[in-house]
């Protein structure tokens, strides 16, 4: 056994390399937070996952890890009941640290770049039909807050804006002449999107409701800070009961359904990924399957010679 000393320096090492684990991790948030301006959820996420690396590495030095080691760590997650998405989510996170490091100076070569993780099944995401869509965002305006709440509603369906987006909005970032709006999405990259008559007037009116100046912030929280997205995601829900629209309401739904019936509309991929600010356009492709699966309902219900689900073909 080795003597009270030894493992006394033991400790004081491990100890040690912990810290300068941290410290890597910490400087590689930090970097999210201040150059890549990366939401909150976003950093969040990093450092959930990257947190597990490190319980996982057990004071081992993440600078010293290989390609066997991050294998190692995506297959104790496995092992833990991790599914295949979380598991990319994992991965994700430390290719990006690792691909950090490695622009810094700080590693030869990323230990993540080679290693994959489990394929997961492709999962379609709900979007409502335009009936639906239309039902929700024409919300009452006599209200406490219609006009806000319109205005809201409104601008996620007429743009396909983020969550994240909307929330940090300001007046002066709406062109209401020339029926745009200017973002900064993802990786801090600007895009200009059109703005829909609709919601164009909806905006207007409740800008002349509200009186904000042209930095102030589109939709204020309290104290006129930017409304939380959290707040936002629980008036939607509240207005998607209060519209009578029964499916599960959020931000992103209204995203997704406005990329669908654009793609639907127009059949230009290529289009709609820059209106979204997707930075490959694999992300964007999802909704052509979308866009399949809604021609293929209609093939399924109007064709005479269609197997329709629960009556036998004639």
């Amino acid at each position: 056994m080795p003597s009270p000393q030894r493992r006394a320096q033991g400790q004081e090492l491990d100890a040690g390399v912990r810290r300068h684990d941290g410290n890597v991790i910490d400087d590689f948030l930090k970097h999210l937070e201040v150059e890549r301006q990366g939401s909150t959820h976003t950093q969040d996420a990093y450092r959930r996952d990257l947190a597990a690396l490190q319980t996982w590495a057990k004071g081992r030095d993440l600078l010293a890890m290989q390609a066997d080691d991050i294998r190692a760590f995506v297959a104790s997650e496995h092992r833990r009941g991790l599914s295949p998405k979380s598991l990319q989510r994992r991965l994700s996170a430390c290719r990006s640290l690792y691909r950090w490091l490695l622009k810094q100076g700080r590693i030869q070569a990323s230990p993540a770049q080679s290693v994959r993780a489990p394929k997961a099944p492709r999962k379609l995401p709900q979007v409502l039909d335009v009936d639906e869509a239309v039902q929700l965002v024409e919300t009452a305006t006599d209200a406490p807050l219609g006009l806000r709440d319109r205005a809201l509603l409104e601008l996620f369906y007429s743009s396909g804006l983020r969550l994240s987006e909307v929330c940090a909005l300001r007046w002066h970032d709406l062109d209401f002449e020339g029926g745009l709006v200017t973002v900064l999405g993802k990786g801090s990259k600007q895009r200009i999107v059109p703005v829909g008559s609709h919601a164009r007037n909806a905006l207007q009116a409740w800008r002349a409701e509200s009186g904000g100046a042209d930095d102030a912030h589109v939709f204020p929280g309290r104290g006129g800070k930017r409304i939380s997205p959290r707040a936002i995601q629980l008036r939607m829900k509240q207005l998607a009961l209060r519209q009578g629209v029964l499916k599960r309401i959020h931000p992103h739904l209204l995203r997704h359904s406005f990329a669908s019936h654009v793609l639907e509309s127009s059949g230009d991929l290529r289009g709609v990924q820059e209106l979204l600010g997707h930075a490959d356009i694999a992300t964007t492709q999802i909704y052509t399957h979308l866009d399949f699966q809604h021609l293929a309902n209609v093939y399924d219900a109007a064709h005479p010679r269609a197997k329709r689900r629960g009556r036998p073909a004639s």
